[in-house]
């Protein structure tokens, strides 16, 4: 075993916050003795207007084995597909020069699913970071998709494991082992200062030592033309609300440029005084910033993990989240329809309330290094088969 030669395992990376919830994997499979990483890196992660990665990644001592295109301009439902496709010949080509062992990939972004099917197509096993989770929107088929095409499941929690076993999967390919995104919280110094936050984006100055809300509204792709009329009723709920406000620009699913336009119509028509618009956080700063706010407002996932594991507040509008309701909501999610006064009453009940207990539903320790030891180790296979029941 000693003489064995090293798995190379290629981590495909598609967004800026793609990368900041699994730092901490790439770190432990680039620094295992049986590992080789390999960085890919495509998508958004190489789009101007959502942050290129490349320089983050570099900083923080990983190299590049390969870049590729695949984002065409306009957030529609035709867009998102085509981009798949580019993104389904891109990835082809890369695999082929690289020739990695395994192929690791995350959650359920439309960018994701090309890189599992190219990577099945061509022999080579697949594993998934955070399956069995269910959500809302065209995610929850593409996360299940990924599932069915990965050979190596990685669950953050139980029940996600339980319906992978339930899709069919080998119930000894499935390793329970957490969120990698909660490592990083849990490992974070949660140092954010005014000067820094108030040196990004637009707007009103914003002082983190006095109540402020946090507004992360993404476009629900299966309700993409309605994105514009919902992002108006958050932000005259928001504006209403008369409390500082952070808000991040959504990011490029479908539907996202009529959010990003309803944004500036409201900016230019109102003048918000007490509104902050920024496109991006490093993880260290962002959890710091979720820790300090008086309440997250919108539709990310991350009210759901990061923020619970916080206690912070939150106010979970609309349906893009809704699978993820269930046994194991935390208490501090306030739902709101895409309604202003909905969303104002539930952002002052969340208010009067202010933090809740941690719930460390999703949270494991040594969730990265346990991943990486499981990559150097695992019987490698390519030909699935269904497994009825388990044996």
């Amino acid at each position: 075993m000693a003489n064995a030669p090293r798995r190379k395992v290629c981590f495909v990376i598609t967004s800026k916050i793609h990368y900041s919830r699994n730092k901490r994997v790439l770190a432990e499979i680039k620094k295992h003795p049986r590992l080789e990483l390999q960085v890919v890196v495509g998508g958004a992660a190489l789009v101007e207007k959502t942050g290129v990665v490349v320089p983050e990644l570099e900083a923080d001592g990983f190299s590049i084995d390969a870049e590729y295109h695949m984002t065409l301009e306009g957030s529609s439902p035709m867009a998102m597909a085509k981009s798949a496709g580019i993104g389904l010949m891109e990835i082809t080509s890369v695999f082929h020069r690289l020739a990695p062992d395994i192929v690791v990939v995350r959650g359920d972004r439309y960018e994701v699913l090309p890189v599992a099917v190219a990577a099945a197509y061509m022999n080579i096993p697949v594993a998934h970071i955070e399956g069995g989770d269910v959500t809302g929107s065209i995610d929850e088929s593409i996360r299940h998709a990924i599932t069915k095409l990965a050979h190596i499941h990685f669950p953050t929690n139980d029940e996600s494991a339980q319906r992978i076993v339930r899709m069919g999967e080998r119930p000894d390919f499935v390793f329970t082992v957490g969120s990698p995104e909660l490592e990083v919280v849990v490992n974070n110094s949660f140092r954010i200062s005014d000067r820094y936050v108030n040196s990004l984006g637009v707007g009103d100055v914003i002082k983190l030592n006095e109540p402020f809300l946090m507004v992360m509204q993404h476009s629900v792709t299966t309700e993409a033309s309605e994105a514009l009329d919902q992002i108006m009723e958050t932000l005259h709920a928001v504006n209403d609300a008369e409390i500082p406000a952070i808000w991040f620009w959504p990011n490029l699913d479908a539907g996202s440029d009529l959010i990003s336009k309803g944004i500036r119509m409201f900016r230019e028509q109102h003048q918000p005084k007490h509104m902050r618009f920024l496109r991006y956080l490093p993880s260290e700063e962002f959890y710091a910033l979720l820790q300090k706010t008086a309440c997250l407002v919108g539709n990310s996932s991350a009210g759901f993990k990061e923020a619970a594991l916080l206690g912070t507040p939150v106010v979970n509008i609309g349906s893009r989240q809704n699978g993820r309701f269930g046994k194991n909501r935390g208490k501090q999610i306030v739902l709101a329809k895409h309604d202003r006064a909905d969303i104002q009453r539930a952002i002052q009940k969340q208010l009067k309330s202010g933090r809740y207990a941690p719930d460390k539903t999703m949270y494991r320790k040594d969730t990265a290094r346990r991943i990486a030891e499981t990559l150097s180790k695992v019987v490698l296979y390519t030909q699935k088969q269904f497994v009825d029941k388990l044996r």
